[in-house]
Parts: C-alpha cells; sequence; structure tokens
C-alpha cells in the first residue's frame, strides 16, 4: 500500500474534536486512511510528495442530502417561480413521469455525471434519496441504483402523494411492499412532513415502519411554514430534520434537547425565494448544524457545496469555520459517520482520506472570493479523482 505526503500546507482545518488550524502543515495518507498529521518539517518520507505551495486543506464536503436520480427538466417552474409565483411540492410529480421513462443506464450515468460534478468542487461523501418513482417497482430501481453510485442512500418513496391515488392507500404501500422492496438497498429512509405531502400522522407511520425495518430517520420539516416536522423528528430520534425556514420557539427547544442534526439548505432557500433557515439562530442555541446542497431538479439544481457555504457566511451570519465545519463534520454527524475508523468530515489519523485542497491560502476564501473556482486537489479514499496537482 502507497503512502503520500501533502507537504507545505498553509492553513490546515482539522475540524475534529480539538478544531485545530495548523499553519506550515503536513498530511501523510496510507492507503485510504490518514497515517499522520502534524508540521511540514517534521513530517516522515512517504513514496509520493505532493507540494501544497501555501494552499488551504480541508475535509472532503460531506453532502448529506440530495435528490441526484432523476431525469427531466423543470425549468419552465424555475422561471415561474421568479415571475412571482409560490413554491409547492406538486411539481415533483412532473419529475416521476420523466424519471420512470428513463432507462437503468441512463438513470445511472445521470447520477454519475452528478458525482462527477460534486465531486469537481470538493464533495467526498453524497447522500442520494429515492423519491421520484412513487411506485413500488420505480422506487425499488431508483434505491437499487443510488446504492451503486453514492456512499449512502435513503429511502423517499413518502415523498409525494401520486395524483389520483387515496393517500391512506399510499401509506401503506410505502410502510409495506415499498419498504420490502428498497430495504436490501438504503440505509435510511426519509418523508417529506409538510402541507401539500405527508401529514404528520401519515409521517409518523412512515418513519415508525422504516424504523421497525432497522432503518435510520431522517424528515424533511418545517420548509413551507410552521408545522410538526422537526418536532417529530426530534420524537423520533431521527437522525436529521432538513430545510427547518419556519422554527418556532418549541421547535428551538427541542432540538437543543436533543440529538437530532438541524440541516440547512442554503441554495434551496435562494432557488424558492424562501425566508434563510435561521442558522444562526440554530447555532446559538447549541444545536448540531449541517449545511448540504438538496441538489435536486426542482428547488435547488446545484451540488456547489462552496456556494452554499458562501451563502451560510454572507447571508446567514455564520463564521467561516462554522460553516465549513457544518459542511464537513456537521453533515457527517447527520449520516452517523463521524467517528471511528473510516470517519468523514474530519482530518484525523485513522480517519478517511477525504480531503479538499483549495486554490487559496486559506478557507475565508470561500466567502471573501464566492462563486470563483477554488478546488486545486480532491483526494477520495486516499486517491486524487478531480482537479489533482502534479507532485514535486
Amino acid at each position: 500500500m502507497s503512502t503520500t505526503l501533502i507537504t507545505r500546507i498553509g492553513e490546515l482545518m482539522t475540524v475534529d474534536d480539538e478544531q485545530r488550524i495548523l499553519r506550515d502543515a503536513a498530511v501523510v495518507i496510507d492507503g485510504d486512511r490518514i497515517a499522520w498529521i502534524g508540521t511540514a518539517s517534521e513530517a516522515p518520507a512517504a513514496d509520493e510528495r505532493v507540494d501544497a505551495d501555501g494552499r488551504a486543506l480541508l475535509p472532503g464536503w460531506v453532502d448529506s442530502h440530495t435528490h441526484l436520480v432523476f431525469d427531466g427538466d423543470r425549468t419552465a417552474e424555475f422561471e415561474a417561480r421568479m415571475a412571482g409565483q409560490s413554491y409547492a411540492a406538486g411539481g415533483i410529480a412532473v419529475t416521476r413521469d420523466a424519471t420512470r421513462t428513463a432507462s437503468d443506464e441512463r438513470l445511472a450515468a445521470l447520477v454519475a455525471a452528478r458525482v462527477r460534478e460534486a465531486r469537481a468542487q470538493g464533495t467526498t461523501w453524497v447522500e442520494t434519496k429515492t423519491g421520484y418513482g412513487l411506485d413500488t417497482p420505480s422506487e425499488q430501481r431508483s434505491a437499487r441504483i443510488a446504492a451503486e453510485g453514492v456512499d449512502d442512500a435513503t429511502f423517499l418513496g413518502a415523498h409525494l402523494v401520486p395524483a389520483g391515488v387515496d393517500p391512506d392507500e399510499y401509506v401503506r404501500e410505502v410502510c409495506g411492499p415499498m419498504l420490502d422492496a428498497v430495504r436490501p438497498f438504503v440505509s435510511w429512509a426519509d418523508v417529506f412532513c409538510e402541507r401539500g405531502a405527508f401529514t404528520p400522522e401519515q409521517s409518523r407511520e412512515a418513519l415508525l415502519a422504516a424504523r421497525a425495518a432497522g432503518l435510520g430517520l431522517r424528515v424533511h420539516g418545517n420548509q413551507l411554514g410552521h408545522g410538526e416536522g422537526i418536532r417529530l423528528a426530534v420524537e423520533l430520534g431521527a437522525a436529521s430534520v432538513d430545510h427547518c425556514n419556519y422554527v418556532s420557539d418549541a421547535d428551538l427547544d427541542a432540538l437543543a434537547s436533543g440529538s437530532t442534526v438541524a440541516t440547512v439548505l442554503p441554495a434551496c432557500d435562494l432557488s424558492t425565494r424562501a425566508p434563510l433557515a435561521p442558522a444562526r439562530r440554530l447555532l446559538d442555541a447549541g444545536v448540531e448544524v449541517a449545511i448540504a446542497s438538496n441538489c435536486n431538479p426542482g428547488t435547488s439544481y446545484t451540488s456547489s457545496m462552496p456556494f452554499c457555504v458562501a451563502t451560510a457566511v454572507l447571508q446567514m451570519g455564520l463564521s467561516v469555520a462554522e460553516a465549513v465545519r457544518a459542511a464537513t463534520r456537521g453533515g457527517a454527524i447527520a449520516l452517523g459517520r463521524d467517528s471511528g475508523p473510516g470517519a468523514v468530515g474530519s482530518i484525523a489519523v485513522g480517519h478517511r482520506a477525504d480531503l479538499h485542497l483549495l486554490e487559496a491560502p486559506s478557507a475565508t476564501h470561500l466567502a471573501y472570493r464566492p462563486g470563483m473556482p477554488l478546488t486545486a486537489g480532491v483526494w477520495k479514499d486516499g486517491r486524487r479523482v478531480a482537479a489533482p496537482l502534479v507532485a514535486r
């Protein structure tokens, strides 16, 4: 197994328990794991040497909320929304129709292309969901393609009740044959607990069935208005509740008292012209916050985590360090991937060697120079996968 030394790192953000920021640092990769961290002058020899030349090194982004298994286009819906129409959940049906008619090969190729786009901007761990099939055969297919294409796959059969289908009958399908069909391919189950999608009672039923099947829980909650999604997620011990645009004092108290991560989706908020999720307020209350892209065709057609981080700093009141942590370790916590051998979202000995080298001397440039291409190199499992530097 070969080793790689990345040396002369201008700023190394570990995002580990100590949240260290090291200067003139170095990292040694052994196989797919981080073997050593320290100052460049004390670095051991390695088989390969990469000179960072004063650039900043971060953990790879952990994108804990995406919807990549889809075909079709919703540009018209976006244009209408920009002209003043409000977002409603019903647009999901447009993507469902296009996705159902696409071949397995086309869907797999589309997922692979979207993952490559994310990798090119520093994302090294990707979660994605089903939810554009909305019948048992289509959801099973989406789950299989997701499991083959990303790092964490989530069952979102409870995304929308198809037109013409009795809601209670559909929930029974989600909780029964659909759940059984996708179970071999997924680790998580999610539900869109929102007006126009699933009621709190229906959401509870779907989540309890998924938990009984051994899946971890996630919730889309409080995106379109105040509701019960956040408190339901905390009550059932969901790993995360995502969107969180409308947070009451009771919601905040519930999140602060539990372990559920509040995942904010800045690109989605901008695309839907929704109130930005109150990330500053959540952090100040002691809530664990993650940042994710919500890449999907209707409300957030971007996988750019740097864009989300810049938005969190410039418009949501987070510091650069807070935003970087939320987009790396926060996402890892939301996926249960933050500790133990092979952990992601932080740079520590024994953790997975998922790294993001910036074309900048510090992480501050992510917000200082928003929208600029600042990825100089990406390592996934110890292997350079995007924008590689020439070893020297």
